[in-house]
């Protein structure tokens, strides 16, 4: 849980959806997607603290502009950053209920008109 904590500073709300659009070519849908349950998860009022703290933790090492991998590096920069979040999201799964998932979906329909929804269904499995 320590390790969360370091990345408390770099969750900002506001930068969460920034960043995913800026990032939504290199980081990819499947990264995307997990992002923006964990983003719509934290939104929910009866999301208990501890639940939040794992949030931010995940959502943090995302935004961090340092982490294991570079995020520049093509296929691979992403993988810490989707391990931490999927890691974030088995924790915290009884959070991610049908009306998170449409939000996110939503979101990311706005974003991406056309992509392959068996994607999505990968990360749901996980849960």
């Amino acid at each position: 849980m320590s390790d969360f904590k370091k990345y408390r500073k770099k969750f900002k709300p506001n930068r969460v959806e920034a960043y995913l659009r800026k990032s939504l070519k290199e980081a990819g849908v499947k990264v995307v997607y997990a992002a923006l349950l964990l983003f719509f998860a934290y939104r929910r009022s009866d999301t208990p603290k501890w639940a939040k703290n794992i949030i931010i933790g995940a959502l943090g090492y995302l935004l961090a502009p340092i982490d294991t991998i570079p995020d520049l590096t093509p296929f691979l920069g992403f993988t810490d950053d989707f391990g931490v979040m999927l890691f974030g999201l088995v924790t915290i799964a009884c959070y991610i209920n049908e009306e998170v998932r449409t939000l996110a979906v939503t979101q990311l329909r706005k974003w991406i008109h056309d992509f392959d929804e068996r994607i999505l269904l990968e990360v749901d499995a996980a849960l």
